[in-house]
């Protein structure tokens, strides 16, 4: 044949991931396998809507970690526009997931309590990826991790990124590296808002030798905004579909809801606003 050659075999992945065949994109998407998990468990036609839904955000959480890791990599290499360049595109995954509640917005109390019952004690709460995102927010708890005692490897994955720096760490250590006074070290508790980290922001803001570093500000910002966006929309979606009823995993529902609602991400870059 005048060449060594090797054939690749026509094979895809379907159901239990056993090789099948397909079309290359069937194949390359794995489509098979991701439309075999899709199963309602009542006759309500709107539980299809809520576990897709379900679905599309748990992957678009995976890709916002994705993007903010890969934010978090740059920062702490000093590689500022990779930085933003990353934050930019985790912004449009929010967006995408705000706007993913729409599928969800003409719910009935009457079609939710259909299948409610189904999923018996399940909750959005319990799920490893977003909290893993609320923790690289700074909105960490280790008492969460009980959740998932039974999860060793899930465990031990949050319980690392608990201890780690999250994302708005990994900001403050180059403003800090850049020659602010940022006295702020990384914890494993719920960050708080600190006078002298609002300061620095300010300087920032307002000294000509930090405007290089505005662009980062107002992307965390960008951030920050779309994180309320969507607490907003799923409070929204929950008083519209089930008011403030206790929450399928015990969870006070509506309340809780509407305090997260109300926590501003980032406090420091809201609050700098009122001096400048």
């Amino acid at each position: 044949m005048g060449h060594d050659t090797v054939e690749t075999p026509n094979l895809s992945f379907g159901r239990g991931g056993e090789p099948g065949r397909g079309t290359p994109y069937a194949r390359y998407a794995r489509l098979d396998e991701l439309h075999s998990l899709q199963q309602p468990r009542s006759k309500e036609p709107a539980e299809l809507s809520f576990i897709v839904t379900t679905q599309v955000m748990e992957l678009l959480f995976d890709l916002l970690r994705h993007e903010w890791t890969l934010a978090q990599q740059a920062l702490r290499e000093e590689d500022l526009p990779a930085a933003l360049a990353a934050l930019r595109r985790g912004t449009h995954v929010q967006d995408v997931l705000a706007q993913s509640w729409d599928l969800l917005a003409t719910m009935t109390p009457q079609e939710f309590n259909s299948f409610r019952s189904v999923f018996g004690e399940a909750s959005g709460f319990q799920s490893s990826a977003f909290l893993h995102l609320e923790f690289l927010l700074g909105n960490k708890n280790a008492a969460l991790l009980r959740m998932y005692d039974e999860v060793p490897q899930t465990r031990a994955e949050l319980s690392d990124v608990l201890r780690s720096p999250g994302l708005y760490d990994d900001a403050l250590a180059l403003l800090a590296r850049r020659g602010l006074a940022v006295p702020h070290e990384p914890s494993e508790q719920r960050y708080r808002a600190d006078p002298a980290v609002e300061a620095a922001w300010r300087q920032v803001y307002t000294d000509p030798e930090y405007a290089a570093l505005q662009p980062l500000a107002e992307a965390l910002l960008d951030v920050a905004e779309r994180v309320t966006r969507w607490r907003q929309r799923h409070l929204a979606a929950v008083k519209r579909s089930m008011g403030a009823k206790p929450g399928s995993g015990g969870s006070s529902g509506l309340s809780w809801l509407r305090k997260s609602a109300e926590q501003d991400v980032f406090p420091e870059l809201w609050t700098v606003r009122n001096e400048l």
